[in-house]
């Protein structure tokens, strides 16, 4: 017999689960004994009372042999040396989850990334944080595994209804992932695992009879009577396949310049923008776990945010608990900042971006589907120049940025090339500032000591999301008006994150196997 049930148990009861199994058995109203196994599915935290709490759903094996594999999904990735090949632009998750699937369909993936292999790339991100030099193609965003490899590895999403989301948690297991990705309500891998897993899965698309080209920027498409056939990078090396996949992340401005000048459809869209927030990690244990210490037994509490100023949302994104502040910039005349975490995300820090709705109305030339990149770019820019043309950060107390006053200091940050004291309700548009002041009044009733002296803000948060849509006909997922183009991934306008980017791939590829 099979059974499915809810376990509600302390934090140290659910750390030492194996040891209380007879907590099981009691729930079941079985002996011990006619228990063969269980796995968990699902296990979330539950703070919103004092006593703290852990919800476990689990499957349970009464008097049967125990299945752990019960349910997951398998993959039979095919011989394709010899098969058609399909151009891939991008190898962050779009691109290779796209990749994996093509060869389980049949199609040979070839997979072009203007950056480096995860290796080569961990040194210019080094530079990057020491010596402030940025590399224009191989940085926190650009590179193998694309922007989340080095962003924590997030996992959760609401992306149910667009595919199979345990799929691609599976996947990454296979691939080194720890397990509990698979039943974590809010999973997440950490930067200083994913490196391996992205490699591994490109092992896996190479022995298959993928191919991958790095340090290869396609510069332009090679279109024949309305329809993609390739692409040429910036040595004049020409790629050619059956259908052409854009899988180039929400940062690559001059693929999308390129685009334009291709005449593919492109829109602007709303995104969001703002500054990241950090605070001791301690302060936010304490409020979200109701106790002067974390247990060793609980995580480092997250938060989640959103409120309404005056109809516009203001929202907690991309919260790194245990985490740091890293530069995020793709050219050396922005400063750029973003969040991430290792696995055990033990840093004493905790950082969040806090930013604002941006609608097109809020931006000059509406109708230009650039206008929202060139808006982050004034920002970003900015930032450079008050940070005396460096990668330092522009930052601000939480408790002067309400007052609108330069800090005199800025505490100790995470932020490894250092911050500026800069005034960041001026170097923000107005409606963005006073949006962002507000907001903090009402999250400081949420969380206690939201605002303090130790509370910073770091400049600015501007890759929340793609500002450009790559237009694509909702059927056949190509390109509006060129056929065999497949804008798919975050970059594109489609995706927001890891699991829906690699969703969005998978599903692409379905269509061109359905398509050709």
């Amino acid at each position: 017999m099979i059974k499915e049930i809810e376990l509600v148990l302390n934090p140290e009861q659910a750390f030492h689960l194996k040891n209380n199994t007879h907590l099981i058995a009691q729930k079941l109203r079985v002996e011990k004994n006619d228990l063969s196994g269980y796995s968990i599915i699902k296990r979330s935290l539950d703070a919103r009372n004092r006593q703290v709490l852990i919800r476990l759903q689990l499957r349970v094996f009464i008097n049967e042999e125990f299945n752990a594999s019960l349910n997951k999904p398998t993959f039979f990735y095919k011989d394709v040396h010899k098969s058609p090949q399909v151009i891939i632009v991008g190898a962050g998750p779009a691109g290779l989850f796209a990749a994996l699937r093509l060869i389980e369909l049949g199609f040979q993936p070839v997979v072009i990334e203007r950056g480096k292999d995860v290796s080569a790339r961990k040194l210019d991100i080094a530079q990057l944080n020491r010596k402030g030099i940025v590399d224009n193609d191989s940085n926190y965003c650009f590179g193998e595994g694309g922007a989340g490899t080095f962003s924590d590895g997030k996992l959760y999403t609401r992306s149910t209804k667009r595919g199979d989301v345990g799929r691609i948690l599976q996947i990454l297991v296979n691939h080194g992932a720890q397990a509990d990705i698979l039943w974590e309500a809010h999973p997440h891998i950490g930067s200083d695992k994913l490196p391996a897993i992205i490699q591994a899965m490109r092992e896996t698309i190479i022995q298959a009879g993928g191919k991958f080209h790095f340090g290869k920027k396609v510069c332009k498409l090679v279109i024949e009577n309305n329809k993609a056939i390739g692409v040429i990078d910036q040595k004049g090396t020409q790629y050619e396949g059956k259908a052409v996949i854009l899988a180039t992340g929400h940062s690559a401005r001059d693929t999308f310049q390129m685009l334009l000048d291709q005449q593919v459809n492109l829109e602007a869209k709303p995104f969001a923008l703002g500054v990241r927030i950090e605070h001791p990690q301690a302060l936010i244990d304490s409020v979200q776990y109701h106790s002067k210490t974390r247990s060793q037994y609980l995580p480092a509490a997250e938060y989640s945010l959103v409120t309404q100023v005056e109809n516009r949302g203001v929202f907690s994104f991309c919260m790194c608990p245990g985490g740091i502040i890293v530069p995020s910039a793709t050219e050396g005349s922005q400063v750029v900042v973003n969040g991430m975490s290792n696995s055990n995300r033990n840093s004493p820090y905790a950082n969040s971006g806090l930013v604002v709705s941006v609608n097109l109305q809020d931006l000059k030339n509406p109708t230009d589907p650039l206008c929202g990149l060139k808006f982050q770019q004034e920002i970003e820019n900015a930032a450079f120049i008050t940070a005396g043309q460096s990668q330092k950060a522009p930052a601000q107390r939480v408790s002067d940025f309400l007052s609108s006053k330069i800090s005199s200091s800025i505490p100790d940050t995470s932020y490894h090339p250092g911050t500026i004291s800069a005034p960041l309700h001026d170097i923000l548009p107005r409606w963005i500032s006073s949006s962002l002041q507000k907001s903090l009044l009402v999250f400081d009733n949420k969380i206690k000591g939201f605002i303090s002296e130790n509370a910073v803000l770091l400049g600015f948060e501007t890759r929340t999301s793609s500002p450009v849509r790559v237009i694509r006909d909702s059927e056949t997922m190509q390109s509006q008006n060129i056929a065999n183009l497949y804008p798919c991934g975050e970059g594109s306008g489609y995706a927001g994150g890891i699991v829906s980017s690699a969703i969005d791939g998978e599903n692409v590829a379905l269509k061109i196997a359905s398509n050709i």
